[in-house]
């Protein structure tokens, strides 16, 4: 099977740790191990990454500067993009025992200029503040923030995939057999000109929708999209709350899930199960006992079953 493996956020940085290189390196090791597993049961594998901490802290960093020297998030989005990838593929080669290629690609994600995201910046990125600290950033950065959980983080456009440029090399790459990394951060955000030509765009585009997006343009098998929730809750958050395990896509679209962490992987996997793959929802060690219904949250439409 070809399977695109998407990590969340807590494969790179748990809640609540420091920033650290080290503290994503230790979290990277601990995802290969588990990736690896895929690989040597014989599947192609296509691996995608969040960015939000990663981005935010580049971000601040640039604050350093002259408003006219900071980078924009699109370039950010590149760096974040080539850091994160660096660890994932060196974990990876490690994990394997160097017996396959492993190799990380920058991948331009083409977004509509008219996109109403731009109007209503939705997604986070950078440290979590409390509400004061956060309000005091805002007003002397420029800053959009909404609240995540009990904390405040800022948020920034975060248009719909439209497009991935760079698929002709993607499909060179799995042909040679390599475990690709790519799409990182929801991949680099970019408008087409009227010429055709592209130019980068202030956004961060989300990893769950490009990564839908990339599997579908893949022609891939499966999506799996990796977190540390052991599986789609219906209920959340009540007493009642129980796990799903096999659901249709049109049945996903009815779960009353959180808007800023769930939501959006549910419907980046009800997408993608529409277009008769399977989609799996779940913990990044339980990545196998997914694609065999025996763990996490499977989605697949009835159709293709």
């Amino acid at each position: 099977m070809l399977i695109v493996a998407a990590l969340g956020g807590n494969a790179l940085l748990k809640r609540g740790e420091p920033l650290t290189a080290e503290a994503q390196r230790t979290n990277v090791r601990t995802a290969a191990k588990s990736l690896a597993e895929l690989v040597r049961a014989g599947h192609q594998l296509v691996i995608t990454h969040g960015n939000g901490p990663q981005v935010g802290l580049l971000a601040l960093q640039g604050a350093a500067y002259k408003p006219e020297e900071a980078y924009p998030l699109d370039v950010l989005g590149a760096e974040t993009g080539g850091m994160i990838g660096y660890m994932i593929e060196q974990e990876m080669e490690n994990a394997l025992g160097h017996d396959r290629p492993v190799a990380t690609l920058l991948t331009q994600v083409v977004v509509d200029r008219d996109d109403p995201a731009f109007a209503n910046p939705t997604k986070f990125i950078g440290p979590v503040y409390d509400k004061a600290e956060a309000e005091s950033r805002a007003a002397a950065a420029g800053w959009h923030i909404a609240a995540d959980g009990d904390k405040w983080r800022r948020v920034v456009p975060s248009p719909a995939p439209k497009e991935i440029p760079d698929m002709r090399v993607l499909k060179l790459l799995l042909d040679q057999g390599v475990v690709v990394i790519c799409t990182g951060g929801g991949g680099i955000p970019v408008l087409r000109r009227n010429d055709g030509s592209m130019t980068g765009v202030e956004a961060v585009i989300d990893k769950d929708a490009a990564s839908a997006l990339l599997a579908r343009e893949l022609g891939a098998d499966a999506l799996l999209l990796l977190t540390d929730v052991d599986a789609v809750y219906r209920d959340f958050g009540t007493p009642g709350a129980a796990p799903v395990r096999n659901i249709t896509p049109d049945q996903a679209r009815l779960l009353d899930v959180p808007a800023g962490s769930m939501g959006p992987k549910v419907t980046a996997a009800s997408d993608f199960a529409d277009s008769g793959g399977i989609s799996g929802i779940g913990r990044l060690e339980d990545a196998i006992a997914i694609l065999e219904g025996l763990a996490g949250t499977k989605i697949l439409d009835q159709k293709a079953a």
